[in-house]
């Protein structure tokens, strides 16, 4: 039930007269004294990835020194060639649907979100085959208060901790299927539909469980990105964050159907008083 995301998402804010105070300034400062906590995992060759994508590939082209197989000298510069969706990263609606939103036509304030996590790591260790039901979502909003409208929701499973274990994220059995937790569709739907959330994101490599992964079922990965929302996958760290926190992310180029990015978390000592009257802490985060 733990959460915050943050990433290198650059914003300018117009300052309309000289006579506008400089609270955002304040704002800055504070958010710079705090601590961060980086929410995605390093990507290499080898890391964990969905099983029909190719293996990032690396090479140096220019060196310090002069070097036969590299193209210049004067300085260090490497080519990097992996998919979209390598390592953490986002998964915009026209990755599975064709026509709906890349990730440049994302608008930035669905970057700025609400962040609430659902804290379901103890059942995914007793059970690698867990789906999120609609029940305990609901219990979250009995405990913490209604998720509010516009959220991102994060499903903490401490599955990546297994990372960059291959095998041990897959968690294959005798015959071949992938055991690990995923979403189920009334959680997504309630979600979606009736908190209105922006968007949704986990520690595995799909929405969907292993089990139905297995099959190429990737339906509730269809339901999310086919209402135009946004997902984000392979998050990490999420033990570290707070239960209410804020979300952001950056920008990317024209036309993209994934954004590999670095999200941080930022905790602050501030008190957030939902309806019921019970008391979370909540954290904002910016970069």
């Amino acid at each position: 039930m733990r959460c915050v995301l943050v990433s290198l998402f650059f914003f300018v804010v117009t300052i309309v007269s000289p006579a506008d105070d400089h609270s955002l300034w304040k704002i800055q400062k504070l958010l710079a004294s705090k601590k961060y906590v980086d929410l995605t995992h390093g990507f290499a060759p080898g890391i964990p990835r969905w099983p029909g994508f190719p293996d990032e590939t690396r090479k140096t082209i220019y060196w310090y020194d002069k070097r036969p197989d590299t193209m210049g000298v004067g300085f260090f510069s490497e080519l990097f060639t992996h998919v979209g969706q390598w390592g953490t990263h986002v998964d915009p609606p026209a990755h599975f649907i064709k026509g709906l939103r890349t990730v440049d036509r994302i608008d930035p304030k669905e970057m700025v979100l609400p962040l609430v996590v659902n804290d379901v790591h103890r059942e995914a260790a007793a059970d690698p085959d867990y789906t999120l039901s609609l029940e305990r979502v609901k219990k979250w909003e009995k405990d913490h208060g209604q998720i509010p409208g516009g959220a991102f929701v994060a499903m903490r499973t401490d599955w990546s901790k297994r990372w960059p274990d291959a095998t041990k994220m897959e968690n294959k059995d005798g015959k071949g299927a992938a055991h690990y937790p995923g979403w189920s569709l009334p959680a997504l739907k309630f979600l979606y539909e009736e908190r209105r959330i922006t968007a949704s994101g986990h520690e595995t490599t799909d929405t969907d469980p292993g089990i139905a992964a297995s099959k190429d079922d990737y339906s509730l990965e269809t339901y999310i990105l086919s209402t135009n929302h946004y997902q984000i996958e392979l998050l990490t760290n999420l033990d570290q964050c707070p239960k209410l926190a804020q979300l952001s992310w950056p920008l990317s180029q024209n036309q993209r159907t994934a954004r590999v990015f670095q999200p941080a978390s930022l905790q602050l000592s501030h008190e957030l008083t939902h309806a019921s009257g019970k008391g979370n802490r909540i954290s904002y985060g910016f970069a």
